[in-house]
């Protein structure tokens, strides 16, 4: 159901809530369905096709990279198949999709079930029904899959460690990272040392947060320093030539103005606030120009709100750490890596949903529910008592 409302706001509301991109997809789609039938050996070719003389080695590129196009070229080659089953029809098409994208929530489900025996229910509800993960990631864009590539990771890594790791454990995790590769290869940079992180922390189980300081220092040196081993490992100028991507695209309504990044560690220091600002309390009111915007200004009070619900009403237990900063970690990652290169609000909300459970599902398995509706119940009756 999200994924057919979210097809239809992309027919009645495309241009104004910069929502155009998965009917361009479905249209591409149909293109290489047809091909399929018409040519068939350029289909099964065209996918390898490098334009570009650098390409290949260009892997971060935003331009001229033959990774760069990798992304939407798989995606629509994966249309074209369901193509082949719906005879051209989106809203069939999104059946398929949710069917696929499906397998990650439910794999983060079961982690988080296993983290917090005895709170499924907040979690079921956690986990599925935030707006905003469940609108971008139901809908054919590139959410759904990704989630489900990094959920494959944290699932096998987490089950493989409880249980024993077996061939399909890490058969799950480099499926997982191919996934992200695939169609948004940044992401890997950022999850490859929260996975190495959490492996060395499971050796240290009491000292998880250190281990994890510890290395994500040495990563961060490693950001900075890459390009003195390599060229092609200049990390930072790889973030500013993203920002520079979007600072050129068309601006849109939801363009803010930002401050240019620049490939230095003063740069990314001070620009810091500015990527916390945009990824994590943005949109402010003052944002808000059609009805996705309002929306994602609504949640992301509430989101907020929510946090502070939980710092106030935590409830300590037995839990697996090690996993909780591991998420935290991801996401912390990938919030500063979109503000620091994006300035289009709707693409934002779109990118950051992919950690919104990472980091609520935790929140909400550890709020002590009775405590919290037990002080809702005394303000009620309170107040009831003093209308009386």
């Amino acid at each position: 159901m999200a994924g057919i409302f979210y097809g239809w706001m992309g027919t009645y509301y495309g241009s104004m809530a910069q929502m155009v991109d998965t009917w361009q997809l479905h249209e591409y789609g149909l293109y290489e369905y047809r091909l399929l039938g018409n040519d068939p050996q350029t289909y099964f070719t065209n996918i390898f096709h490098n334009p570009y003389e650098d390409g290949l080695k260009n892997f971060f590129g935003s331009t001229n990279s033959y990774w760069n196009d990798l992304k939407a070229n798989m995606f629509v080659k994966m249309l074209s198949v369901f193509n082949i089953l719906s005879m051209g029809q989106y809203y069939i098409n999104v059946i398929f999709y949710a069917f696929l994208s499906f397998f990650g929530p439910i794999a983060f489900f079961r982690v988080m079930n296993d983290v917090f025996p005895g709170r499924k229910l907040i979690i079921l509800l956690a986990t599925f029904l935030v707006p905003s993960f469940l609108y971008w990631t139901s809908g054919i864009h590139k959410e759904g899959l990704l989630f489900a590539g990094l959920s494959l990771i944290i699932y096998h890594m987490y089950f493989g460690w409880k249980n024993g790791y077996r061939f399909k454990n890490w058969i799950g995790i480099i499926g997982g990272l191919l996934l992200l590769m695939i169609f948004r290869n940044f992401l890997v940079v950022l999850v490859v040392p929260a996975i190495i992180a959490w492996f060395v922390s499971q050796k240290f189980k009491p000292h998880g947060l250190t281990v994890f300081t510890i290395l994500y220092l040495f990563f961060g040196v490693l950001f900075f320093a890459g390009k003195h081993i390599h060229p092609r490992l200049d990390f930072p100028q790889a973030v500013v030539d993203k920002q520079q991507a979007f600072l050129t695209l068309q601006p849109g309504n939801s363009t803010v103005p930002i401050t240019e990044l620049q490939p230095t560690l003063g740069s990314f220091i001070g620009n810091t606030p500015q990527a916390i600002s945009l990824t994590v309390i943005r949109p402010y009111p003052s944002d808000v120009n059609h009805l996705l915007s309002l929306a994602a200004c609504f949640e992301i009070n509430l989101l907020l709100l929510f946090f502070l619900v939980f710092l106030f009403f935590r409830k300590t237990g037995n839990t697996s750490r090690n996993t909780i900063y591991c998420l935290l970690f991801i996401s912390i990652s990938i919030l500063l890596a979109i503000g620091f290169s994006v300035n289009n609000l709707g693409a934002i909300v779109r990118y950051r949903s992919l950690v919104i459970p990472l980091l609520i599902v935790p929140m909400a398995a550890q709020i002590d529910w009775q405590r919290l509706a037990g002080l809702f119940s005394k303000i009620t009756n309170k107040n009831n008592m003093s209308i009386s």
